[in-house]
């Protein structure tokens, strides 16, 4: 099996309804491959980090962040918000 296969996970988070942001959507090769164009189809910001993808694709689809990610998690929001904030600029 390659090891070196890629990952990705997808991440929301509702202010009005949720306490901490829930995974999405979590998988290797072809469906992390599919994640990610759907992510790009949707202009939705990606962020690499790999050690953070393998942390959330242990975790359940629709299931919260647990409090020991939230630091990571938190960066992964405030670089969506510089990019939406440069998006807005131009």
């Amino acid at each position: 099996m390659n090891e070196n296969k890629k990952q990705a996970a997808a991440l929301s988070y509702d202010r009005s309804t949720d306490i901490s942001p829930r995974v999405t959507a979590t998988g290797k090769g072809l469906i992390a491959e599919e994640i990610i164009k759907t992510a790009k189809d949707n202009d939705v910001p990606i962020l690499e980090d790999a050690s953070l993808v393998e942390l959330l694709s242990k975790l359940n689809i629709d299931e919260a962040i647990p409090e020991e990610l939230y630091e990571a998690v938190a960066e992964v929001f405030a670089f969506v918000y510089q990019l939406d904030q440069q998006v807005d600029q131009e």
